[in-house]
């Protein structure tokens, strides 16, 4: 049996008399130590950053006591990650859809696989339950639960874990985006080229780790965890901090809810493992090394999918266009995600200013607009590996689909880009000339480092 090792004490420190809780600093490591020897973090063990005590932080080195800090938890966090420290689990519904409220949503699975599927509309007809509903029912629909004798109660129980460690009040990376790059990796795995090789493992692994590929997201990324000296960032010596994240608090969930202790041992090792290689690859700064090999395996055209290597291959692949899939979505769609995404990064951008921290790349609000993010971010990024996997899929209806709306897409963010409005008499009210033409390849890059947008 995997053993909870828990040693952990705290102290709530209180901004005035009234007892008014300013934060809770949580003081030890939480992790279980499982019989596959891969440490894994405690789901709610680094909840969403409390950043009012940042500055003296950054100042002093130390955090409202000379102990070692190891994390910030909001008071209203603290409560809730007691809770699980104590066993009381959430409860929540196990109906998967109302028959009176639901029906739409009910008629949407139903064509979950269209390219067009509207993730915000399924959202809102699930009550925000989208992942929790669509990873249920996919696990249904492609015979998981029946194959891998998954008790339903338990399935549930883990997805609403995963769901509920998504942070809601992150604009971009919360459990909405975890369900969008679900149902795109679904897409992907009905792929002709791809799907009559796959096994149900493989396709178990590719929903789970799109689903919780970004889980307990802080909403910054790696770089900002870095110069704040972040715990998590020490913790994984600065190197895919937030990927090893996702990936260790995917195993702690799935040992906590005892989803698959009724596999061999070394089976649920595999899984585990292979979770990791897939969550791990969707580091941005990994993009050339997997793009060079794909782009090397397309030119020999030596990938074998009967062979598992070359399968897991093309899910880390399948999983990374699914994470960056936005600017090939519907204009409708694909401008909110963008919208979002540069609120999260602008979100950032103020928190550094507030603090006096150097404004990261495409953060700063005043002279980073989003139809230049979004422009440099598909040409350096998006463009390239789309690209590649339309070869793939020997330019399959859907890669074809996806190709033309990334090229509409970019041709309404450059005609609604500063740059051209000036061209056209415009007053000049955007944002500075210097920034407002698309971002650089080093830019693009830079600014997603850890976390993909």
């Amino acid at each position: 049996m995997s053993c909870l090792m828990v040693e952990r004490c705290g102290e709530i420190l209180f901004e005035n008399s009234d007892q008014n809780a300013k934060c809770v600093c949580m003081i030890g490591d939480v992790q279980l130590t499982g019989q596959t020897g891969v440490p894994a973090e405690r789901r709610g063990s680094y909840p969403f950053i409390d950043f009012r005590l940042l500055n003296s932080t950054t100042h002093s080195g130390e955090i409202g006591t000379k102990k070692k800090v190891k994390r910030l938890l909001s008071f209203q966090r603290y409560f809730h990650t007691s809770r699980l420290l104590r066993g009381i689990i959430p409860q929540a519904p196990l109906h998967l859809l109302d028959e009176d409220y639901l029906g739409q949503a009910r008629h949407m699975l139903s064509k979950v696989g269209m390219w067009d599927f509207d993730i915000f509309l399924f959202d809102r007809l699930t009550n925000g339950n989208s992942l929790v509903t669509l990873l249920c029912h996919l696990f249904n629909t492609h015979g998981l639960i029946h194959h891998f004798k998954l008790d339903m109660v338990t399935l549930h129980r883990f997805l609403v874990m995963v769901q509920e460690d998504y942070h809601s009040q992150n604009p971009y990376h919360n459990a909405v985006h975890a369900a969008d790059v679900t149902q795109a990796m679904h897409c992907y795995l009905k792929e002709p080229k791809l799907a009559s090789f796959l096994t149900p493992l493989d396709i178990m692994l590719g929903l789970l780790a799109a689903a919780a590929h970004d889980v307990d997201h802080p909403g910054v990324n790696q770089p900002f965890l870095v110069k704040t000296n972040h715990h998590l960032a020490n913790l994984y010596q600065n190197m895919s901090v937030l990927e090893n994240h996702h990936w260790r608090s995917t195993i702690g969930m799935l040992r906590e809810s005892r989803l698959l202790a009724h596999l061999p041992k070394e089976m649920t090792q595999d899984i585990e493992q292979q979770l990791g290689s897939l969550i791990l690859a969707t580091d941005i700064n990994r993009q050339n090394e997997f793009l060079t090999r794909l782009k090397a395996h397309l030119h020999n055209k030596d990938l074998r999918l009967e062979d598992a290597h070359d399968r897991h291959f093309m899910l880390q692949i399948a999983l990374k266009c699914a994470d960056i899939c936005n600017p090939c979505r519907i204009w409708e769609m694909s401008k909110q995600w963008s919208e979002r995404v540069c609120e999260e990064f602008y979100r950032q951008g103020e928190l550094e200013q507030k603090f006096e921290l150097e404004i990261s790349p495409l953060c700063n609000q005043q002279k980073d607009s989003i139809p230049s993010i979004q422009i440099g971010f598909m040409t350096y990024i998006v463009e390239p590996l789309f690209r590649e996997w339309a070869r793939f899929t020997g330019n399959s209806p859907l890669s074809e689909n996806m190709l033309s709306h990334l090229a509409h897409n970019k041709a309404q963010w450059n005609s609604l880009s500063p740059r051209q409005c000036r061209s056209r008499g415009s007053s000049g009210s955007g944002p500075d000339h210097d920034h407002t033409g698309p971002g650089t390849e080093n830019e693009a890059q830079t600014a997603t480092e850890g976390d993909i947008p």
